[in-house]
């Protein structure tokens, strides 16, 4: 089942991927991707490319992927090990999600941080109190690890 439904993901994804992201299996292993995803325009993090990595579990579309960036990003809901803190990757996710729809949420995560729920507490704190420190730290990780 959770094989048949990767491979369906992956030939749509192929037809019509979602703007400024893309994945694909890594060599072989259909349930072990690799995605990427370009800076949002109009953000900080604008430019750069972050890839993360996407294992499909086997009782796949039940549960959800486990995602991570394996790209350094300066974010609330993004923590140092690429940890990604979205409710449809935990408790809000639904088999009718697919891949491209949650690469399409952690690209609009980008754009709309939530400072109410993070995994590092201190960026939160950063983008609440001190927007221009915070834009200013997330385009200098994006330069240095994204670009």
């Amino acid at each position: 089942m959770a094989l048949k439904r990767i491979k369906k993901e992956l030939d749509d994804f192929s037809k019509d991927p979602p703007a400024s992201c893309s994945a694909g299996p890594v060599g072989d292993d259909m349930f072990h991707w690799q995605a990427s995803i370009m800076g949002p325009v109009d953000s900080p993090y604008q430019g750069g490319v972050f890839f993360l990595s996407v294992h499909f579990p086997t009782d796949y579309p039940f549960k959800p992927p486990k995602v991570a960036f394996t790209t350094k990003i300066f974010h609330p809901n993004i923590n140092s090990n690429g940890s990604i803190c979205l409710d449809i990757l935990r408790q809000q996710w639904s088999p009718a999600l697919t891949i491209s729809k949650v690469l399409l949420s952690i690209c609009s995560l980008l754009c709309d941080p939530n400072p109410d729920d993070p995994l590092v507490p201190d960026i939160a704190q950063t983008y609440k109190t001190d927007r221009a420190q915070y834009n200013k730290s997330a385009k200098e990780w994006t330069q240095k690890y994204a670009t």
